[in-house]
């Protein structure tokens, strides 16, 4: 089980190494709801490294803010790869990072289907003049925050990857 003081540890983790690398961060958050750029931004110095957070949990926030085309939520659904991809190009377009982090899924308890399980999570990542890349992931027959814990370590997981491979 992840937990708060688990997830701060791993933002440090994150906060440091952008600083080392001189890489601003992003996040575009659906189901996570802004907790991701929240402890990110509980880490003494991160204001040199993270950017911005969009909190889009709608589907119209998503097209607003970040340009997720109606075509691709009609399509594909909110959760779907197709969607996280669309929203961390999205905000990588509209702020001043070198990185952008996007989740999108079905905490639960309700909202799951047969295709698309509580739990379902999706992530992508965009960097600067790189191809986004996405990642899945099943966090099913969980809490609604334990889902929501661990697609923070995920996120987190995600950028500190990035961050070490591509800077």
């Amino acid at each position: 089980m992840t937990d708060w003081a688990n997830l701060l540890t791993m933002a440090e983790e994150v906060i440091a190494a952008a600083r080392y690398k001189n890489a601003m961060i992003a996040t575009a958050e659906s189901c996570t709801g802004g907790l991701i750029a929240g402890l990110l931004t509980e880490v003494p110095g991160s204001s040199a490294v993270v950017d911005r957070g969009f909190v889009t949990y709608s589907n119209e926030a998503k097209q607003e803010m970040l340009g997720v085309p109606l075509e691709t939520l009609q399509a594909f659904g909110a959760v779907s790869p197709q969607t996280a991809i669309a929203m961390a190009e999205g905000a990588l377009e509209r702020s001043h990072a070198h990185i952008a982090i996007s989740v999108t899924g079905i905490a639960g308890p309700g909202g799951g289907t047969k295709d698309k399980p509580v739990g379902t999570v999706h992530f992508a990542i965009a960097v600067k003049g790189q191809v986004t890349t996405h990642h899945p992931a099943a966090f099913g027959h969980e809490t609604r925050d334990q889902i929501r814990y661990n697609a923070i370590g995920k996120s987190l997981k995600i950028v500190l990857n990035a961050i070490d491979s591509v800077f």
